[in-house]
């Protein structure tokens, strides 16, 4: 049965999410399961250096995680705007965005001109 993906603060406790190949929700074979949510999401008015030296913790934690790229797709489809998932950080994850809207956009325009022209 399909799980709703809702949106949530804890990395520990990510919401269900459908896995292909295992038919259990992606998020219990998460390596970040184990390790304090605090590592993934910055407190308030944290000092730049702490921030990097602390998403750069978390990232290593991601590298070794069995399903980063489950992690990493949820937090662009939803999107998480918060936080280290699947190896990025929120401003990571809105290039990344951008990127594939700009990619969309891209991909119709030739329709649409195929389309005038027809």
């Amino acid at each position: 049965m399909l799980q709703p993906i809702e949106p949530v603060t804890d990395p520990a406790q990510p919401p269900g999410h459908p896995r292909d190949d295992a038919g259990g929700p992606w998020h219990s074979d998460a390596a970040c399961r184990s390790d304090e949510a605090g590592l993934f999401f910055a407190p308030s008015k944290e000092p730049t250096a702490a921030r990097l030296s602390r998403e750069e913790a978390a990232k290593r934690v991601c590298a070794r995680c069995p399903v980063m790229l489950e992690c990493r797709e949820h937090a662009l489809l939803q999107p998480e705007p918060y936080g280290v998932w699947g190896g990025m950080t929120a401003a990571e994850r809105r290039v990344v965005l951008a990127r594939r809207r700009r990619r969309e956009v891209e991909l119709q325009r030739p329709a649409a001109s195929i389309a005038a022209a027809g």
